[in-house]
Formats: structure tokens, C-alpha cells, sequence
């Protein structure tokens, strides 16, 4: 797929960096295994290291023990109780370590659901720090980073996806995201390659 690129100028000192779960949890050997991102691991590391101080890592933490959570999470970690923090070995909610390395000064907000913003410390940030624009990179495409990216959309933030900096367990949900991206969200969403952003990125 051709790459949309911007529309709307270059990238200030009021964009941060938001990259989601970019974590072992996803990385390793699990029934959570991400196989795309040992590969987009270094464009990640790429433009997390461009600017870590402006960089907001989040991690997906699950449920302690299966039947925890409300409405459907206690159905979800019934089915993925493999996937729980007393079932899970030591580490698997860290960050890859080459993005550890950069905390701090990037900083690090945990979730326990899809979306970030659901933690209203997120927004918090931000705004103290009169953000405008959002990079959004990490996994999934199509789960947590498409909650990630919606959330922005509806708090008014300019949102850049580098498109090979984000990755899914699957193909076909993953380019069905990238086409959803570029055809229905082009006033608040531009699809760029990493190249393009850093290029940008002032």
C-alpha cells in the first residue's frame, strides 16, 4: 500500500510519543505471541530514542488470577488463564529491554484494559504539557493501538501512525486497519513511514 504521508506540516515540540505494550508479555514465547514484533522492534526503538523525553510507553497488565475483572474481562481471563499475572513467570509485563533502557526520562503508565485512556493520568500528562499530536506505534494494530488511536481521535488530538512501527498476531486485521486508517480518519489520522516522521519530527 502506498503511504499517505502529511497533510497537515511538520511535527513541534508539541508531539509526544505514545507506544503501546511493546512488551514481553508479546514478544516471548506465550498464547499472547505478537511474531511482527521482533521485526518492528528496531523502528520502534528507532524513533523512541530519537526523543525519550518525550516518549509515554504503556503496558498492558493482566489480571492477577482467572475470574478477575468485571463483565467480560472475567469471561476473557477464564479463557486466557495462562495469561494471568500468577500463571505468568517473572518479567513477562516488562517493557523489551531496549526500550526499558530509555525509562527514564521516558515515562511509563500502566492499563489493565485496551485503552489508555482509561487511565486519566494519560491525558493529564499531555495537556500539562500542551501536547497537540500523538505518534502512535506499538501492538496491536488492530487491538490496543486501534483503542489507543480512537481514544485520541475523540480528544482532539492529531494523531501519526508510522505504519512500520506497529504490528499484529494478524495479516489480514492489520492491513484492514492501515485502509481503515487512510480512508475513514483523514482529517485526524496520517499513515507515514518512520522514515518520513523522523524526517519531520522538529
Amino acid at each position: 500500500m502506498g503511504q499517505q504521508g502529511f497533510q497537515y506540516g511538520p511535527l513541534t515540540e508539541s508531539c509526544a510519543h505514545l507506544c503501546v505494550d511493546m512488551q514481553n508479555l508479546f514478544a516471548g514465547e506465550t498464547e499472547w505471541h505478537t511474531p511482527w514484533m521482533e521485526r518492528v522492534l528496531p523502528v520502534v526503538e528507532r524513533i523512541a530514542s530519537a526523543w525519550p523525553e518525550r516518549t509515554i510507553f504503556t503496558r498492558f497488565i493482566p489480571a492477577e488470577r482467572p475470574g478477575d475483572g468485571e463483565g467480560t474481562w472475567r469471561r476473557y481471563y477464564e479463557r486466557w488463564s495462562e495469561m494471568t499475572l500468577e500463571a505468568l513467570p517473572p518479567g513477562s509485563i516488562d517493557l523489551l529491554p531496549p526500550l526499558a533502557r530509555l525509562v527514564p526520562p521516558a515515562q511509563v503508565i500502566d492499563k489493565r484494559v485496551y485503552s489508555p485512556w482509561m487511565e486519566p493520568a494519560l491525558d493529564q500528562l499531555l495537556r500539562a504539557r500542551g501536547i497537540d499530536s500523538l505518534i502512535v506505534t506499538g501492538a496491536e494494530t488492530d487491538v490496543c493501538v486501534l483503542a489507543t488511536v480512537l481514544g485520541a481521535v475523540d480528544r482532539g488530538y492529531r494523531v501519526v501512525i508510522p505504519t512500520d512501527a506497529i504490528c499484529s498476531s494478524s495479516d489480514h486485521t492489520h492491513d484492514a486497519m492501515l485502509t481503515l486508517y487512510r480512508e475513514r480518519y483523514g482529517q485526524q489520522v496520517e499513515a507515514v513511514t518512520a522514515d518520513q516522521l523522523l524526517h519531520s519530527w522538529t
